[in-house]
């Protein structure tokens, strides 16, 4: 196993960190970049992206995740030229989407592409995506990934949107730390981790690395006594309408969401300068199973690294915990697992 450690010296002795497969300390905020995917969220030079990378650094952000668009590249082009490229971890993704033959070539190419693009003898943290369950490929791309690990490509392994059933088969295949971490869909909306992944994370010593945690920023002051918005309109992003999507037809009603803000907005004012996203990212941040949640960043666009750190250095009391459950019971959040299917069943 290759071990991978940022520079201490790069973390706010603030920053909570996690450990990901016995090996390596994270910080338990990633920044993630699938915004850079489209002109959709809004687009800024990649200078100014790059720029906008180093503060987030400079601020303790030091993990950055995904690989849409130009992602990689312009994530490649941030390290190289960071005084300490060393401290900054890169997760990226092979996503499968097709069929495929995965041939130890085929696989060796994919890892080879995602190192040239990042610029990078290695691959921090490698998650891996398969498109159709039915076939079992996937456990054949694996074991070439644990080869190409060994050998020094990558550090981690990783899977992304896999349910519980294959995620449970998966590490059983591998053997321990074959597998070190999940990227799935969790906030308070969506808790279908709570269920069989839950107990899969602790059976294996897997990890959720989240995304949705904020519902593209529904689960924000921003939307506090709002009337609903356009599904369709031009002014919600890609993400947003995603979730909005999923609020209103499949967890609730915009009236019990607004309910639930109104919640979170009370509990935030017991905790001095705190917002409702960091309210509702702490209660995700909680879950033992949960390691990080990756925080999309619209870079050079938009940025909240001072109110995402704020979730550092607090728990939510078993009275606001009771509270926020007052609300989620009346919602269908227990029964998406079934509604909708287990993690990732959303994308196939």
């Amino acid at each position: 196993m290759v071990m991978l450690t940022p520079a201490p010296a790069k973390l706010d002795p603030a920053t909570e960190t996690f450990q990901l497969g016995g090996f390596v300390t994270l910080p338990r905020l990633f920044t993630g970049l699938w915004q850079l995917s489209s002109n959709s969220w809004g687009t800024a030079p990649a200078t100014k992206i790059r720029r906008e990378m180093a503060n987030y650094a400079e601020n303790g952000y030091t993990a950055f995740a995904d690989h849409y668009g130009s992602a990689e590249v312009l994530f490649g082009e941030f390290r190289e030229r960071w005084s300490q490229p060393e401290s900054i971890i890169g997760a990226t993704k092979w996503c499968v989407f097709r069929k495929v033959d995965p041939t130890r070539a085929l696989v060796e190419v994919a890892v080879q592409d995602r190192l040239d693009r990042m610029k990078a003898r290695r691959i921090d943290l490698l998650q891996f995506h398969w498109q159709n369950y039915e076939d079992k490929g996937y456990l054949a791309a694996l074991h070439h990934l644990q080869d190409l690990q060994r050998e020094g490509k990558i550090a981690l392994i990783g899977l992304c949107n896999f349910d519980s059933l294959r995620m449970n088969e998966i590490c059983e295949e591998l053997g321990p730390d074959g597998v070190v971490s999940n990227q799935v869909q969790f906030s308070l909306v969506d808790v279908r981790p709570l269920y069989a992944m839950a107990d899969v994370c602790k059976k294996h010593n897997v990890k959720l690395l989240t995304y949705g945690t904020v519902c593209g920023g529904f689960l924000s002051d921003a939307w506090l006594g709002r009337d609903e918005p356009d599904l369709y309109s031009g002014a919600l992003t890609p993400s947003q309408r995603k979730y909005l999507d999923m609020i209103v037809k499949a967890w609730g009603s915009w009236a019990l969401f607004q309910s639930l803000l109104v919640v979170l907005r009370s509990i935030a004012d017991k905790y001095e300068g705190m917002s409702i996203a960091n309210i509702a990212t702490r209660w995700v941040l909680d879950h033992p199973f949960v390691g990080a949640v990756i925080i999309g960043a619209r870079m050079g666009v938009s940025e909240h690294t001072d109110d995402n750190r704020k979730v550092y250095g607090f728990r939510l009391s078993s009275e606001d915990r009771a509270a926020i459950e007052a609300v989620l019971v009346q919602s269908n959040g227990p029964r998406l697992i079934r509604t909708i299917g287990d993690c990732g069943a959303e994308y196939r």
